[in-house]
C-alpha cells in the first residue's frame, strides 16, 4: 500500500507540470512495453510459485530464458520504434520507445528473484525493494519534470524505476544463478506457464486496445485523460485486489487438492476482497470532483466522468481476479487462456459498437463487459470447488448494495453543498466511511466480522 501511494503521490505531483498530451505519449508507449514485459516473463513467474518444490536448475533455466527473450523483445521494440511512431503520426515516439524499452532487460533480471519471495510469501521484503524503487524514481521524474523535459521525464521514471528495483533485488542475495539450462525444466516451466503467456499476450492488446484507438481516432490529449483516469483507478485497485492475491495464490497452493478447505478459505477472500474494495471504490466516483478540485490544476478536470465510470467499471475486478486464481490454484491454466478469449472477444464485440459514440460510451461498455465476464470465471468455479453463483452472490451483494447506498447519499450531499472543498472532503470522506461501518456492524455482515479478525491478527502480529 505504501508503494502505491508513492505512485499515486508521484502521478499527482507530475501532472501539476505535465500535460495531457505528455501522459497521450506515454500511453501509447506503454501498450508495447507491457506487451515485452509479459513476452519476457513467459508465464514462468506464476509456473514457479506454483510449484511446490523448485531446484536450482529449474531457476537458472527461467532466469535465462527470461534474460535472452528481454534482449530479443528490446531489440524488436527498437527497430518497430519508427513504424510505431508513424502509425500514431507522432514522429517523438520513435525515441522515446528505444529508450523506455530497455526498462524491459531490467525487468527480466528480476523476475526469478520476485517469484522466490513469493513463494516463501516475504512480501515484506518485496516492500523493501519496491518502495525505496518508487520513491527515488518519483522525485528524479519530479525533478525533471519541474526542469521542462515534458514526457522524458514519464521515461526517466520508468527506466530508472525498474533499474532500481533490479538492484535492489541482486543486492538481497536472494539467490545466485548457477551456468546451466535444462531442456526438460524449460517444458516442464512453459507447459503451465505457457497458457498463461498466451492468455496475458492476447490480455495486453485487449487491455490496450482503448488507449490505441482513443489516441489513433481522437487525439493524443484525450488518450492522456482517458490513461490518466484509469490510472489513478488502477493505483487503487490493482493494490487491493494484488496485495489479496499475491497472498492467496501461493497459500492456497499448497491445499489445492483439498476442494473443501480451498471454497472455505475462497469464501473468506471474495468476502473480505469485495467488502473493502467497493466502498473505496464507490466513493471515490461520488468524491473525485472534490479531490481533483484539490488536488490538480484545472487541465485535468475533464477526466473526472471518465474516473467515475472506470470505478463502477472496476467493482468487479476482484471477483474475476479471484475467480480466475481458483483456476490457477487448480492447475486449470488452460481454462485462464479460453475464459480469456472469450471476454475479449465480447470486449471488442462491445467495443465495436460503442467507440463511435464517445469516450463516456467506451466506458460504459466496459461495465457491461466486467459483469458479462463474471459469469462463465464464476461457472468454472461451481465445477471445480463447488463454490456456487448462488453462494458467490451472497457473500457479496449484501456489501455491494450497503456500499452503492452510502456512495450515492454521499454524492447527492456533495453535490448539493458549498462548502471549502477541504470541508467536504474531510466531513463527508470521514462520515461515509463511519456510516459503512456502522451499518455492516448492524446489519451482522459476514464480511465485517471477517475484517475485523483480519484487523486483530494483524494488530496482534505487531504487537507481538
Amino acid at each position: 500500500m505504501l508503494r502505491r501511494g508513492v505512485a499515486t503521490l508521484t502521478t499527482l505531483a507530475l501532472a501539476w507540470f505535465l500535460t495531457p498530451e505528455d501522459f497521450g505519449l506515454l500511453a501509447m508507449m506503454m501498450v508495447f512495453l507491457a506487451f515485452a514485459d509479459v513476452l519476457v516473463d513467459a508465464g514462468f513467474s506464476q509456473a514457479l510459485i506454483r510449484k511446490e518444490s523448485v531446484t536450482q536448475r529449474e531457476l537458472s533455466t527461467a532466469f535465462f530464458a527470461n534474460i535472452t527473450i528481454a534482449v530479443l523483445a528490446y531489440l524488436l521494440l527498437f527497430f518497430c520504434a519508427p513504424y510505431i511512431a508513424l502509425f500514431y503520426e507522432q514522429p517523438e515516439l520513435e525515441p522515446l520507445i528505444q529508450v523506455v524499452g530497455v526498462a524491459v532487460f531490467f525487468n527480466a533480471l528480476a523476475v526469478v528473484q520476485q517469484a522466490i519471495l513469493s513463494r516463501a510469501l516475504k512480501f515484506r521484503l518485496q516492500l523493501q525493494v519496491t518502495l525505496p524503487a518508487a520513491a527515488v524514481s518519483g522525485v528524479i521524474a519530479i525533478i525533471c519534470a519541474y526542469s521542462g523535459l515534458g514526457v522524458w521525464a514519464l521515461i526517466v521514471q520508468v527506466v530508472s524505476q525498474s533499474l532500481l528495483i533490479s538492484l535492489l533485488y541482486w543486492w538481497q542475495r536472494l539467490w545466485t544463478p548457477s551456468l546451466e539450462f535444462g531442456r526438460n525444466e524449460f517444458r516442464e516451466l512453459f507447459a503451465f506457464g505457457g497458457y498463461l503467456l498466451l492468455a496475458q499476450m492476447t490480455n495486453v492488446p485487449f487491455k490496450n486496445m482503448y488507449v490505441i484507438v482513443i489516441a489513433k481516432v481522437y487525439a493524443s490529449a484525450i488518450a492522456g485523460l482517458y490513461f490518466f483516469a484509469e490510472k489513478i483507478r488502477d493505483l487503487i485497485l490493482n493494490q487491493l485486489v494484488n496485495s489479496v492475491q499475491k497472498v492467496t495464490y501461493p497459500a492456497l497452493s499448497q491445499v489445492q487438492s483439498d476442494s473443501v478447505k480451498l471454497k472455505r478459505g475462497y469464501r473468506q477472500i471474495i468476502s473480505v476482497t469485495t467488502f473493502i474494495v467497493f466502498p473505496v471504490l464507490i466513493l471515490l466516483a461520488a468524491l473525485v470532483n472534490n479531490l481533483f478540485t484539490l488536488l490538480l490544476p484545472a487541465t485535468w478536470f475533464a477526466a473526472v466522468p471518465y474516473l467515475q465510470l472506470m470505478c463502477l467499471a472496476g467493482l468487479m475486478n476482484p471477483l474475476n481476479a479471484i475467480n480466475l486464481n481458483i483456476l490457477k490454484v487448480k492447475g486449470r491454466s488452460d481454462l485462464v487462456f479460453y475464459l480469456g478469449m472469450y471476454k475479449k472477444t465480447t470486449a471488442i464485440l462491445i467495443f465495436i459498437i460503442t467507440y463511435q459514440y464517445g469516450i463516456t460510451a467506451i466506458i460504459v461498455g466496459q461495465i457491461v463487459n466486467s459483469v458479462l465476464g463474471y459469469i462463465p470465471n464464476s461457472y468454472y468455479s461451481k465445477r471445480l470447488i463447488n463454490y456456487s453463483v448462488r453462494e458467490q452472490l451472497a457473500d457479496f451483494i449484501p456489501t455491494l448494495l450497503l456500499a452503492g447506498i452510502v456512495g450515492f447519499c454521499t454524492w447527492l450531499i456533495q453535490s448539493a453543498l458549498n462548502w471549502p472543498v477541504l470541508v467536504e472532503l474531510i466531513i463527508l470522506g470521514s462520515g461515509a466511511g463511519l456510516i459503512y461501518l456502522t451499518g455492516a456492524w448492524l446489519l451482522n455482515l459476514s464480511a465485517f466480522g471477517h475484517a475485523s479478525r483480519l484487523v486483530e491478527m494483524k494488530l496482534g502480529r505487531k504487537n507481538a
